[in-house]
Order: structure tokens, then C-alpha cells, then sequence
């Protein structure tokens, strides 16, 4: 059986992106789907003993228009063949957050629900444990908002709590102090729009990045919002940081209420609001768990038995 995928109107640049280092790529699409790829007189010709299923051949499309935009790594091919698996391809074609520098597609139902409500909500909620995308896909959604000239500035913040260490001993002032805390958001700024620009944008305040006291007595208009670590929040600074959004913005609040650092047992502000605001339509809420978690295998084998010991614990 040959099935065959017209390469005309792709470079050597980005047929070399889909081939991956040392064809790398190119082998794991042959494991996965019991195939032989070749490339011949601009066509992607794939050839199997059986009949090629129509789900190889527009996964296959889709792992190529990721291509056109920036060199796909071997686990970022991995991850792509074993969402098609699970999900349907329109959903992952539609969610696909198109960034000027590179695609992001989700790796799940679940993400792909989170995106949904990030675009069609106000205020959005998400809360579940390390390693689900929480972040990274506010942020993504932020920077496409920016580049899409929807808002004007994205604001990145969370709460100033010491976690173990004590931050008057960290040099700087209270942002300089709080800056490390902040580093897995820097990160994926990092990775969307690059080292120079990002600092370009914060030197312009197009883009900011600060504890979440500096929100106090501000009305945030036009702009998208994400409240980070939002577990660690009191009561009163969930209250203050939600009246703070004004007309054309967005927010995104992220956290896991089972790691909280705040000190004497006091309420999370945002265990508190989610019982509070639950009801509020133009409001979203997605609960991860430890099974949407997307990183590297052994990082859910990690919170799963941390999960285990600490509900036997309980018991």
C-alpha cells in the first residue's frame, strides 16, 4: 500500500525541520505507524504492507504544517503521534496555539477544554498539580493575544511568599527578590518570542512581571492578566487581584491547592474563591489531576506516589 503527500509548496528548511536530526523524526513516524516514509519528486510517499489508515496520513500533514514554522524536536514529534492517538486531529488542528515563532499544540482533551474556556471566558481558573500545562498554555495564549494586537500588555504576577527560603536576604528589591520565583513563567516567555525581544518588551512595559502587591490600587485594562502560584494568595489578595481587571482584558489564575506556603494554616485565597465564584458564568474553571500530567513519565510517577502516600497518610 503507498499513500502520497504533495512537498511542493514546503522548503528544504522546513522538510528538513520534519526530518529531524539524523532523520530522527522521520523514524519515530515509521515505528509508530508501521510505515516507510521517502521522500521522491517532491513527495512525502509513504508505503506500508497494509492498508495505511487515514489517520497516519493526516497526522503525518499535520507533524509537516508544525514544520513550516520551527524544527520539531523528537519528543515534540512522540508527543504529536500519541495525542493523534487519543484525540480527534480537528480538535488539535483547532486549539493549536499559532505563534509567530513556533506552534503549540495540546496534549490532551483536558488542555484542549482550557483553551477553549481561555478564549471564550473572562476569568479562568485552573488548578492541578505541576506538570499539566497550567502555565505554560496561559502563557502561550497570552503571547498569541499580544501578537494578534488583542491586548496591549500582558502582566504576569504572584504572591510574594516565602517557600522555605526568606526573601529578605535575597539581594534587590521586593521584584528583584521575587524574580526567581517567577523563573518557570520567564522560561516560557523565553521559548515563544526569544531572549532579546522578551527583554525588549519588559524594558517597554509591554510586558510585566511582578509580585502580586505591586496589583494594589490598579485597574488593568486592555491587557492579559495571569496570576501564578494563586494558592499562596490570602483571601483579601484573591479579592484585590480579580477587582482589578478592567474593560478588554483577560485573566488566567493558576495553582494547585494541595501545595500551599502560606504560614499558620491561613485560608488560600484561592481555595476560598473557588467555592465563592463557582456559579459566575463569564468565569472558567478547569481541574487538572495527576493523569493530565504531560512532562517526562517519571515526573507523574512522582505525584502519583506522593498522592498515595499522602491520602494513606490521611487515613
Amino acid at each position: 500500500m503507498k499513500r502520497s503527500i504533495s512537498l511542493a509548496e514546503f522548503s528544504q528548511e522546513q522538510i528538513s525541520n520534519f526530518c529531524g536530526v539524523l532523520n530522527r523524526n522521520i523514524k519515530a513516524i515509521e515505528k509508530h505507524f508501521g510505515v516507510v516514509l521517502r521522500i521522491q519528486d517532491e513527495q512525502l510517499v509513504m508505503v506500508s504492507k497494509e492498508t495505511i489508515p487515514q489517520t497516519a496520513v493526516d497526522t503525518v500533514m499535520h507533524i509537516l504544517e508544525q514544520c513550516r514554522k520551527v524544527a520539531l524536536s523528537l519528543q515534540e514529534v512522540e508527543n504529536l503521534l500519541n495525542v493523534a492517538d487519543k484525540h480527534a486531529l480537528g480538535d488539535l488542528e483547532r486549539f493549536t496555539i499559532k505563534l509567530r515563532s513556533m506552534y503549540i499544540t495540546p496534549q490532551s482533551e483536558l488542555q484542549c477544554r482550557y483553551l477553549e474556556r481561555i478564549a471564550r471566558k473572562v476569568v479562568n481558573f485552573s488548578i492541578g498539580p505541576a506538570g499539566t500545562g497550567k502555565t505554560y498554555l496561559a502563557v502561550a495564549m497570552a503571547v498569541q493575544a499580544l501578537e494578534n494586537e488583542e491586548v496591549s500588555r500582558l502582566i504576569l504576577t504572584r504572591p510574594a511568599v516565602e517557600a522555605g527560603e526568606k526573601l529578605g536576604f535575597l539581594p534587590g528589591d521586593l521584584a528583584q527578590k521575587v524574580d526567581p520565583y517567577l523563573r518557570p513563567v520567564y522560561d516560557a516567555l523565553y521559548e515563544m518570542l526569544g531572549f532579546d525581544k522578551v527583554e525588549k518588551l519588559i524594558t517597554r512595559h509591554i510586558i510585566e512581571v511582578a509580585p502580586l502587591a505591586y496589583m494594589r490600587g490598579r485597574t488593568l485594562n486592555n491587557a492579559f492578566v495571569i496570576l501564578d502560584e494563586a494558592q499562596n494568595t490570602t483571601p483579601a489578595q484573591m479579592k484585590m487581584f480579580l477587582t482589578r481587571i478592567g474593560f478588554g482584558s483577560r485573566a488566567v489564575v493558576t495553582g494547585d491547592v494541595t501545595q500551599t506556603d502560606l504560614p499558620d494554616q491561613k485560608t488560600s485565597g484561592l481555595s476560598h474563591s473557588l467555592n465563592i465564584l463557582k456559579d459566575i458564568e463569564a468565569i472558567g474553571f478547569t481541574y487538572f489531576t495527576s493523569a493530565d500530567v504531560v512532562r517526562h513519565p517519571l515526573v507523574q510517577s512522582i505525584v502519583e506516589a506522593y498522592d498515595k502516600f499522602e491520602n494513606g497518610s490521611n487515613n
